[in-house]
């Protein structure tokens, strides 16, 4: 059975200035000397030099402008070996059943209440001449 190959990459920034040991002498050296350290520190993880790329990136320069500087890199990358699913699915833990609860009884549904309309209450009418009702000119013509 053989294994599906992958590989991840990662970036890092080349170094723009050698801080080597002082016993180091010249430019070129220090240079040489810190690139050798980086590559031995990612050689350590696991990962494999590439290549240097040079990419240009667009930046702001001030409030509105812009400007295109260009950036270093060294790439890196590393085996990354993925099994196959049958591989996988056969050391994969044994799936549990897991109970499940009861459903509670649903409530028992009550009749939704019924509203009937009102009549409304009738409204007294506007007093008449002198404010007076009709009921009160009734009695007052059978005073007379």
């Amino acid at each position: 059975m053989r294994a599906v190959q992958n590989y991840e990459y990662t970036a890092v920034p080349a170094p723009r200035k050698g801080k080597a040991p002082r016993k180091i002498k010249g430019n070129e050296a220090k240079f040489a000397s810190i690139i050798t350290d980086l590559m031995n520190e990612m050689a350590a993880d696991g990962w494999d030099y590439q290549r240097a790329e040079t990419l240009p990136c667009e930046e702001r320069q001030g409030l509105t402008g812009k400007t295109v500087k260009y950036h270093t890199l060294l790439i890196f990358r590393r085996e990354v070996v993925l099994k196959k699913p049958e591989e996988v699915a056969s050391k994969a833990p044994p799936v549990v059943a897991v109970p499940v609860a009861k459903e509670a009884p649903e409530p028992e549904l009550r009749p939704e209440p019924v509203f009937k309309r009102t009549e409304p209450e009738k409204k007294a009418e506007p007093a008449s001449e002198g404010f007076m009702t009709a009921d009160a000119k009734e009695a007052e013509t059978s005073e007379k």
